[in-house]
């Protein structure tokens, strides 16, 4: 009975001491495209959530107090940068007191390292230019093919933290390589017969959208970022979206539509409003199923 209980003592440890080994990396995103991204590469490893859902403007998530404590119990903080969540993710940052998380830390990870960043500005910055970004235009996960790039960043940090688990995040980056590569093949044979169409779209949100898949946008409803728009700009794009007989005004889901549609009873546009984020329409729901819904809806409006 003796060595029973022996071995049943050891058979009990070595299982604790598995479950000690097997700790999932607890990982906090800003946006849910990188908890869907890391979601992916991480599989059963990981532990992910993200602070904003996809109805969130990212610039202004308000910050909860909740949102500290996930914080501080992150191993991993994974943000977009380019100041997009500047104004609420820094001083929840360094309110959790988890300096691993914060810039430079071992913890932290700018999503976009190696994206060619658009419109960059040149010359000074201030105030009278609207919510300018200086390091440039942010919204690069609307670039599918920067899906690839932020996954491989995600990939090297986790096998960074967890060297155990590497080969593992390795295969499915390689997975999620494939099936976006095919992916975004099929996307642009799709959008092929669209391709120069000119827009007009909120926010200057689309950049990165438009370039990869061959729109062009013609103006803005905002005047500048964030500025809303005057009675002038209006009426300007207004005669500018009959003159350039442009059909389709793309509006995030997370703006107000009345302003778009009164532009559209005016000129006979159409209105569409697309998710920019994971989880903003239930068809939406990982970071691939994004770009087939918002194609999808882009075509049928097209049609």
């Amino acid at each position: 009975m003796k060595k029973i209980y022996v071995l049943m003592g050891l058979l009990i440890a070595l299982l604790f001491s598995n479950t000690a080994f097997a700790k999932q990396l607890n990982i906090v995103t800003t946006l849910p495209d990188f908890k869907s991204i890391a979601q992916y590469i991480g599989g059963d490893k990981i532990t992910v959530e993200s602070l904003s859902n996809g109805y969130n403007d990212p610039h202004f998530v308000d910050p909860k107090p909740s949102y500290i404590i996930k914080l501080q119990k992150a191993d991993l903080l994974i943000e977009n940068g380019l100041e997009l969540e500047s104004s609420w993710i820094d001083q929840l940052a360094k309110s959790s007191r988890n300096p691993n998380i914060t810039h430079g830390g071992n913890g932290y990870l700018f999503a976009g390292n190696g994206v060619k960043v658009l419109e960059i500005p040149t010359g000074k910055v201030d105030r009278s230019m609207g919510d300018i970004h200086p390091s440039g235009n942010p919204h690069y996960t609307l670039d599918p093919l920067n899906g690839k790039i932020i996954a491989k960043n995600i990939a090297d940090k986790l096998s960074a933290l967890d060297t155990d688990n590497a080969s593992y995040y390795a295969a499915n980056l390689a997975k999620f390589n494939a099936e976006m590569d095919a992916d975004t093949v099929s996307w642009q044979a799709k959008l092929t017969p669209y391709k120069g169409t000119k827009i007009v779209t909120y926010h200057n949100t689309w950049k990165y959208f438009t370039d990869r898949f061959g729109f062009v946008v013609v103006d803005h409803v905002e005047p500048k970022a964030g500025v809303p728009p005057t009675a002038d700009h209006l009426t300007n794009l207004i005669a500018t979206i009959k003159r350039e007989k442009i059909k389709l005004i793309i509006v995030d889901t997370y703006y107000d539509r009345s302003i778009p549609d009164r532009v559209a009873k005016e000129t006979g546009a159409k209105v569409l409003v697309l998710p920019t984020y994971v989880g903003a329409a239930p068809q939406a729901g990982s970071y691939l199923s994004l770009f087939d819904y918002d194609i999808n809806q882009i075509i049928n409006a097209l049609k």
